[in-house]
């Protein structure tokens, strides 16, 4: 009679460490992923305010993220998390497994949407405002009135700001927003893009290009004015150096630069032929017209284009013209007479591309 006893408690305590590992076994497949291939795919779920365990369990099992509503449910309340979870949207995804999808809600890790966008070196502020609002991220009119006359904060926050004296500049943000590929939250206002792209102008700068200013005799606005043409004439990075040495051996001798970059500039158009007229503009900027330098950048230099006005290439060249060729290169010239013969050698390239 005892041994049939001992023999029945054997059975039964198998039978519930069975039922228990198979209990165990259940629980724990529960709480993995639903879908583990699905890798970076992302699912948007709305947790409403008061939202308790039941409603949030039941959310994320309609949205196909969680296997098993109770199962979740048991998880939540044995780690204390049903009293902390955060109302808001949410990106999960069917590759999480419970306990972290339940982590996330309980830590507030609330969905932020982010654009991404892309400023092309050579885009003035009028193109750049453009692409913003082409993105839905702002309006154009509003982003070119913020960088016509930036807040007094904003200039106390980036000093080379300050420096810029001229009256004839239309826009006091032109050639400071530094062109590159951005992401920003959705909702990001114009100031915040802003100065995402003023820090980044400030980056490059600063360093070996920051130590420069002083050694010259211009001022870190003349430099990016400099390099904002070279940006807009030189078409591959070798000649930015050597086309940024050609404008300042003109600016020595007091030769007028005659950019046509700054015509076009004037002009609002990229035009591959510019007439006689186009040149007789009157504008502040107009080279061909006015001595010096433009009253400021007409453009946004990329790096390469910033490190060859700081750095110019120390050459004896005064004239440079496009090839009109495959190679996006120039004929440099040291007197006017080369120059004109390399305008006919560009021409005649020009007829047999043809």
């Amino acid at each position: 009679m005892f041994r049939r006893i001992i023999t029945v408690f054997v059975v039964l305590l198998v039978l519930a460490l069975i039922a228990a590992a198979g209990l165990s076994y259940f629980y724990n497949s529960m709480m993995d992923p639903v879908d583990p291939a699905a890798g970076e795919e992302e699912i948007i779920v709305d947790i409403p305010p008061g939202s308790n365990v039941e409603i949030v369990a039941s959310i994320l099992y309609d949205h196909g993220l969680i296997q098993n509503e109770l199962v979740f449910r048991f998880y939540v309340r044995r780690h204390g998390l049903d009293q902390g979870f955060i109302a808001g949207q949410y990106s999960l995804s069917p590759a999480m497994d419970a306990e972290q999808i339940a982590e996330k809600i309980q830590a507030g890790e609330v969905y932020s949407e982010t654009v991404w966008f892309t400023i092309p070196e050579g885009y003035t502020l009028k193109q750049i405002a453009d692409r913003l609002e082409e993105k839905g991220l702002v309006d154009s009119e509003q982003f070119l009135d913020f960088a016509a006359d930036p807040p007094a904060a904003i200039k106390e926050k980036y000093p080379f700001l300050q420096e810029i004296e001229s009256s004839e500049i239309d826009y006091l943000l032109e050639g400071y927003l530094f062109p590159d590929t951005y992401e920003v939250y959705a909702d990001a206002g114009v100031q915040e893009i802003a100065e995402i792209m003023l820090r980044r102008t400030a980056h490059v700068i600063e360093g070996k290009n920051g130590a420069r200013i002083g050694e010259q005799e211009y001022s870190l606005h003349e430099i990016l004015t400099i390099a904002s043409m070279v940006e807009r004439e030189a078409r591959v990075d070798h000649e930015r150096r050597r086309i940024a040495g050609v404008i300042y051996n003109r600016l020595d001798i007091g030769q007028r630069l005659q950019i046509d970059a700054t015509i076009q500039y004037i002009l609002g158009e990229t035009k591959e032929f510019l007439t006689y007229d186009d040149l007789e503009v009157e504008s502040p900027y107009n080279t061909y017209l006015n001595d010096g330098l433009p009253p400021g950048p007409i453009a946004a230099p990329g790096k390469p284009s910033i490190e060859g006005a700081f750095y110019p290439e120390d050459t004896d060249y005064f004239y440079y013209n496009y090839k009109y060729d495959d190679t996006g290169e120039h004929y440099f010239s040291h007197t006017y007479q080369e120059h004109r013969e390399n305008v006919r050698r560009a021409r005649e390239n020009r007829e047999q591309s043809r």
